[in-house]
C-alpha cells in the first residue's frame, strides 16, 4: 500500500498530471502580465490567451531554445493521448498546447520559477490572439 502523503519528483509524475498543474501555471502568467500591462478587463481578454491555437504559436516561439531535458518534457506531454478536442484546435494543437502546459507543470514544481517567467516572456511578447 503507497503513503497517499508521498512526493513524487517532477520527473516521476505523469504528464497528464503535469499538464494540469501548467495550464494553471499558464494563466497565472497571462493574468500577471494582463494585469502589469494595464489591460482593462484582464478577465476577459484573458480568455484569449488561453486556448491551444495560442499556446501552440508559442511553442513553436519556443522549442529552440529548450534545453534537452525541457524538450523531453514537453514531448512527454505532447505524446499523451488525447480523447477529448476543443472544436477550436487541431489534433497537433492539442498536442502541442498539453505539451506545453507540461513542461510549465514540470519547471513550477522543479522549482524553476525563473525559467516560467522568462520562456513565458518570450511566447507571450507580440502575441495577438484570434479573435475568435
Amino acid at each position: 500500500m503507497s503513503d497517499n502523503n508521498a512526493k513524487l519528483p517532477p520527473s516521476q509524475q505523469s504528464p497528464a498530471k503535469l499538464a494540469y498543474l501548467g495550464d494553471a501555471v499558464w494563466e497565472l502568467c497571462v493574468r500577471e502580465t494582463l494585469v502589469n500591462r494595464g489591460v482593462r478587463q484582464p478577465s476577459v481578454e484573458a480568455l484569449r490567451y488561453v486556448t491551444a491555437k495560442v499556446q501552440a504559436r508559442a511553442v513553436a516561439k519556443l522549442l529552440p531554445g529548450l534545453t534537452e531535458e525541457e524538450a523531453d518534457v514537453y514531448r512527454r506531454g505532447r505524446n499523451v493521448g488525447h480523447s477529448n478536442l476543443p472544436k477550436s484546435a487541431t489534433l497537433a494543437e492539442y498536442c502541442a498546447a498539453t505539451g506545453l502546459e507540461c513542461l510549465f507543470g514540470w519547471l513550477h514544481l522543479m522549482g524553476r520559477g525563473e525559467r516560467v517567467r522568462e520562456l513565458f516572456a518570450l511566447s507571450f511578447s507580440g502575441e495577438t490572439p484570434d479573435a475568435d
